[in-house]
């Protein structure tokens, strides 16, 4: 992949590895954003990729929004239209990836940074990470669709209401995470669950994405309708046979995808 201002990216072994890296505290501005959508948008299409980890660099995962760049601008006609769905954009892209995200939150995932988080399909978080919505110290509104992604209703609403933030130690036990480690263990435990997802078929996980996005908005009946239609779509695929003849004969599948 070319080179970009607000990122770095790395691939190895199907993993891609997302860096933000906007010091001081990875605050997204346009630029940024127009760059997160293109590159998870390709990374979307890359065959030699299957998992992708996205991470802070620095000591900040992301501080949200970079309030300094929409002063004097905000009373140009069409700016926050166009701002707010350049924002969303940037948000789906992770979302709608086709292959599954791991956030690995570093520090202090903040507003718009806590959105990013939440746009992921799985956390890990190090001992400096931390989770807020500050919005309200500065009278405004906070995403509540994305902090009710990631925690229970009393949790959420306070965090909204108060600005409370919440720690590495305490996401973990409230299951928001699936580990809280060492900063310098971070990433690893990260691309730990990348490489297992990267063993599976491709065309396999990326059906499971589609559908875990799917039934979030689908009642009980229509959701697994729709996964059994998805079940039996793919039963007819080459990644399927191949799965369960690897299975029966005792040997690792060798995947491609189709």
């Amino acid at each position: 992949m070319k080179d970009y201002n607000c990122f770095t990216v790395e691939i190895a072994n199907y993993v891609a590895l997302v860096t933000m890296n906007r010091p001081p505290v990875n605050a997204q501005n346009r630029a940024f954003r127009d760059e997160i959508i293109e590159i998870f948008d390709i990374l979307s299409d890359s065959d030699d990729v299957r998992a992708v980890i996205l991470t802070g660099g620095g000591k900040v995962f992301s501080a949200g929004a970079d309030l300094k760049e929409r002063r004097g601008i905000e009373a140009a006609a069409g700016y926050y239209r166009h701002h707010n769905r350049v924002t969303r954009e940037s948000f789906y892209a992770i979302l709608e990836c086709e292959k599954p995200v791991i956030g690995a939150i570093n520090g202090a995932a903040l507003g718009a940074g806590l959105a990013l988080a939440a746009c992921c399909d799985i956390l890990v978080a190090s001992e400096n990470a931390v989770l807020g919505m500050p919005e309200i110290d500065v009278g405004l509104m906070g995403g509540a669709k994305y902090i009710n992604m990631l925690f229970p209703r009393s949790k959420a609403r306070r965090m909204l209401l108060t600005g409370l933030r919440v720690n590495g130690a305490e996401m973990y036990r409230m299951g928001v995470v699936e580990c809280c480690v060492a900063p310098d263990e971070l990433i690893n435990a990260a691309r730990e669950i990348a490489d297992e997802i990267a063993t599976k078929s491709p065309l396999a996980v990326k059906v499971t994405k589609q559908a875990l996005n799917t039934t979030d908005n689908l009642g009980l009946r229509d959701g697994y309708r729709y996964e059994q239609d998805l079940t039996v779509a793919m039963s007819n695929t080459e990644d399927a046979r191949e799965a369960q003849a690897a299975f029966v004969e005792k040997r690792k599948p060798n995947f491609t995808g189709r």
